[in-house]
């Protein structure tokens, strides 16, 4: 046995508000914070929604602007749209509203002014994605459809506000997808080479109120249905803080291409390439699962631990199928012929990432893509 010898960063968010009926709390969190140019950010669904009044009404006059141009995988001409808007008002702030897509809209904008203005961001999530939890955003290049991102401690909400009120109207397909992508976060964060005991322990804890909540958040009613709601708000933060310390490992970078190539919702990509990249994980290092195994009440043998990662695995296929989501490429109209096209940004990723802890060959990339077919 050996003392733990690791470093654990924290970021710069401050505050996590939950409940429902917290949106009530905005105008209060702005004028805690002196702001009073704020950009309401959003996309088109919730754009026409009468929600968004939810979040203007209670900026109030500190509502600048409303920016409702957030598209999923966020095009670059996109972010270029917001800060135009960003100079034109002379924002101070930017409230994101919805998933990961206006969340990473704001952060890439924020990114280009980080030398000229200190804008806080404050989240409003409607998903689990749970974007708002980390500093780095992703970008889509239009021309390409290749994503890249950036990352920087500045680009940290500052406050994310979970009002599960606010998330009755999001699906139920995209709540379930995006619930899958923190149970991705929350396993991969305990594989990661850089696990740390902290992370290990939150992601034990988000898997197993996943596995109690979201079925649950989707099939009640009135207050109970907001209770699960509020616990799998719960389960995305806890999926994914510490992150920014131990990074994601293969099916985040499989999904990081799948996604924007083939305009597949990343949610969508966990559900399809998480058992398989787990499997893979159990191959190289299934110690690393333990916290996988405690948070899905499995037993787990350190003596043999590759058996309780591959039923760690199989676990995990389980719990997918039980959901009326895309569990193949295929299903989700991804053509066969074309799976290759993304094996090279994929190696970029993961040569740049060092996440897995060994080298991975283009053999064994093409392997986990065929797989997940």
């Amino acid at each position: 046995m050996e003392a733990p010898n690791v470093d654990f960063t924290l970021s710069r968010l401050e505050r996590v508000i939950s409940g429902p009926g917290k949106i009530a709390t905005l105008g209060e969190e702005l004028d805690r914070r002196g702001l009073k140019r704020g950009i309401a950010v959003t996309g088109k669904t919730l754009g026409s929604s009468p929600l968004l009044e939810k979040v203007t009404g209670a900026m109030g006059a500190r509502c600048a602007a409303v920016f409702k141009g957030a598209r999923q995988h966020v095009p670059r001409s996109v972010v270029g749209q917001l800060e135009t808007d960003i100079t034109r008002v002379d924002a101070d702030c930017l409230v994101s509203f919805g998933g990961g897509s206006p969340i990473d809209t704001c952060k890439v904008a924020s990114y280009a002014f980080l030398t000229s203005r200190d804008l806080v961001h404050i989240a409003i999530p409607t998903t689990l994605s749970a974007g708002e939890y980390t500093h780095a955003g992703g970008v889509t290049d239009e021309t390409t459809r290749v994503k890249s991102g950036v990352s920087d401690p500045r680009l940290q909400a500052r406050t994310v506000l979970n009002d599960p009120e606010l998330t009755l109207a999001t699906p139920d397909w995209l709540w379930v997808a995006t619930g899958m992508r923190a149970l991705d976060h929350a396993i991969e964060t305990s594989y990661a080479i850089r696990h740390h005991p902290l992370s290990d322990a939150l992601a034990a804890k988000a898997i197993s109120l996943l596995v109690e909540h979201l079925d649950a958040s989707t099939k009640t009613r009135g207050a109970e249905q907001l209770a699960h709601r509020g616990f799998c708000q719960m389960a995305a933060w806890f999926s994914i803080y510490g992150s920014m310390n131990t990074r994601f490992s293969i099916s985040h970078l499989l999904g990081h291409q799948i996604g924007p190539r083939w305009d597949v919702p990343h949610g969508v990509t966990s559900c399809i390439t998480l058992p398989h990249a787990m499997r893979f994980m159990a191959e190289i290092a299934p110690e690393r699962f333990a916290p996988i195994a405690e948070g899905f009440h499995l037993p787990f043998d350190p003596r043999n631990p590759k058996a309780s990662a591959l039923a760690c695995a199989d676990r995990t296929a389980q719990f997918i199928a039980g959901f009326d989501v895309p569990h193949r490429l295929r299903d989700a109209g991804v053509p066969h012929a074309e799976i290759g096209d993304i094996v090279e940004p994929v190696m970029h990723e993961l040569e740049k990432s060092q996440v897995v802890g060994r080298p991975v060959t283009k053999a064994e990339v093409v392997g986990l893509l065929e797989a997940s077919y």
